[in-house]
């Protein structure tokens, strides 16, 4: 139960990868860029629709608004955003000057699939509450996204699906192993700010606004600490 989202995960992946190299080798290209926006469009509105079925799991307004702010201060002061952005940058450029299309395929695919705010939450759904709606949304984009990486960087794509789920399950365990020391109001407020997070990135796959969601991240764990004076 624990593991199901990510399995799923990585074996959406595999399937989307191998879908992109059958289409490389048949059609001598991918999915049509117009298709694949419209249908990230509409992951995008799943996605709100899963922030707010968890949206008022908490029921301690104060506790939530206190993880946003310091959580964001947090973030910002180390850089998280930024430090991931720079990462990424690194990476693109020792590719590029390698030429390995294996070796691009792999680690673009990994940092674009273990990186983020779904990666996290949804991992945290999984472990703490075995639900795995975060990680099924993300497995659907993932798959999409797989089946245009590997439609053009090749094999290296499909190899990603193991950090995905040694990354996301090796989370979800963690999760799962910490939740008996949490009790249910502090899942519930950090399901809260999840949930806040996730509606943030919609209204990024929305191209509504973007937001530098990874210096939100500290918000994810600090009703742990709130929960216990509040």
């Amino acid at each position: 139960m624990i593991l199901t989202g990510t399995l799923v995960n990585a074996a959406g992946v595999l399937a989307g990868g191998g879908v992109g190299l059958a289409l490389h080798k048949l059609m001598h290209r991918g999915i049509p860029e117009r298709y694949s926006a419209l249908v990230m469009k509409g992951i995008g509105l799943c996605t709100v629709y899963i922030a707010f079925s968890h949206l008022l799991d908490g029921s301690k307004t104060l506790v939530t608004i206190l993880s946003m702010v310091l959580g964001a201060i947090i973030g910002e002061w180390l850089d998280l955003d930024g430090k991931l952005k720079r990462l990424g940058e690194v990476l693109e450029r020792k590719l590029s000057k390698s030429g390995g299309s294996f070796a691009q395929g792999f680690l673009s695919a990994t940092l674009l699939f273990c990186v983020g705010t779904m990666t996290i939450t949804g991992s945290l759904e999984s472990g703490l509450l075995q639900q795995h709606s975060i990680l099924y949304a993300k497995a659907t984009m993932d798959t999409i996204a797989a089946l245009i990486f590997a439609s053009s960087l090749g094999m290296g794509v499909l190899f990603s699906s193991v950090p995905v789920l040694f990354y996301q399950g090796g989370i979800a365990l963690l999760a799962s192993v910490a939740k008996p020391y949490l009790g249910d109001a502090v899942i519930a407020e950090m399901n809260t700010v999840g949930s806040l997070l996730l509606f943030g990135l919609s209204l990024d796959l929305l191209d509504i606004k973007h937001l530098p969601l990874m210096n939100y991240l500290p918000a994810m764990f600090l009703p742990i600490l709130f929960c216990t004076f509040l």
